[in-house]
């Protein structure tokens, strides 16, 4: 089982992954989510741990699902 600091760093990676392939900068995607841009920062680098309102948020303006957020996410970390 993956350690709760572990999964923050993939799950922020991950954000960052696709929010580059989108060509956003952190300002866009906190725009677009209706979040700070600090806040966007935070999560990229596993410093906050974020909520489940927020992870739909990042989604969306990242035009994905939640669940292909974590199904890539889970990919990564080979769960069955």
């Amino acid at each position: 089982m993956e350690s709760k600091q572990n999964i923050l760093i993939k799950f922020g990676d991950k954000v960052r992954e696709i929010r580059k392939e989108k060509d956003l900068s952190q300002e866009e995607l906190a725009h677009k989510a209706d979040l700070h841009r600090t806040y966007i920062g935070m999560i990229e680098r596993a410093e906050k741990n974020i909520t489940l309102i927020n992870i739909e948020k990042i989604a969306n303006a990242l035009e994905i699902s939640i669940k292909d957020l974590f199904n890539e996410l889970q990919d990564k970390q080979n769960f069955q």
